[in-house]
């Protein structure tokens, strides 16, 4: 398949070395995160009216430990992403991601923070398999369907005050998940994961 995660670009992180673990992440994930990254680097153009641009994760700084996770990134600027907010499409070795947010390296956390602060409720009302996560580095989610106002508060306050803050919110799809059985199928789910994220959406003149 072209767009879709399968079990061999699942196993990518299961490898204990980072030369084999890069080579098997270029020879499979990669390619579809590329793929993904084309395909929807226009309809984000479209759907936000800020020309939205692709950064595959390369991973070029690790030198000994393998990544545990690769993605593909799309933000309004042509030579990098992580100072802004931003969407991502990836994977983990056991789960597919689709997320909006900003990262502890961004600048504009704080307006960002005040924004979301504004949106608990819309946060809160996000459907099954939707998340928030406090660290984009790590697997672990918080679901939305376990969380309450406070928990989603406290989050978004931790993202305006902590040096290390930051917030992204998602969509996670287990590695057998049904939707991944098909290009088509998975597709049209990003796209619908993408409005619902358009929510949150902060237009480029504002960071």
């Amino acid at each position: 398949m072209k767009y879709t995660f399968t079990e061999e670009d699942f196993d990518v992180f299961t490898h204990d070395t980072l030369e084999k673990t890069m080579s098997e992440l270029k020879k499979h994930a990669r390619v579809k995160l590329e793929n993904l990254g084309e395909y929807f680097s226009d309809y984000l153009t479209e759907m936000t009216d800020d020309t939205h641009f692709t950064h595959v994760a390369q991973h070029a700084r690790r030198k000994v430990n393998p990544p545990i996770d690769s993605w593909v990134a799309f933000s309004t600027n042509k030579r990098g992403y992580k100072m802004l907010p931003h969407f991502q499409i990836g994977l983990f070795k056991d789960h597919a991601f689709c997320q909006y947010g900003i990262i502890y390296e961004a600048p504009s956390k704080e307006y960002m923070a005040d924004r979301l602060i504004n949106q608990v409720d819309d946060i809160l009302n996000l459907g099954d398999g939707y998340f928030i996560t406090k660290n984009h580095m790590k697997p672990e989610k918080m679901f939305i369907k376990d969380l309450k106002e406070d928990d989603v508060k406290k989050a978004i306050e931790r993202l305006k005050t902590v040096k290390s803050g930051e917030l992204m919110i998602g969509k996670f799809y287990d590695k057998n998940d049904p939707v991944l059985k098909s290009d088509e199928a998975f597709l049209e789910e990003l796209k619908n994961v993408f409005n619902t994220l358009h929510t949150f959406y902060i237009e480029e003149e504002s960071v």
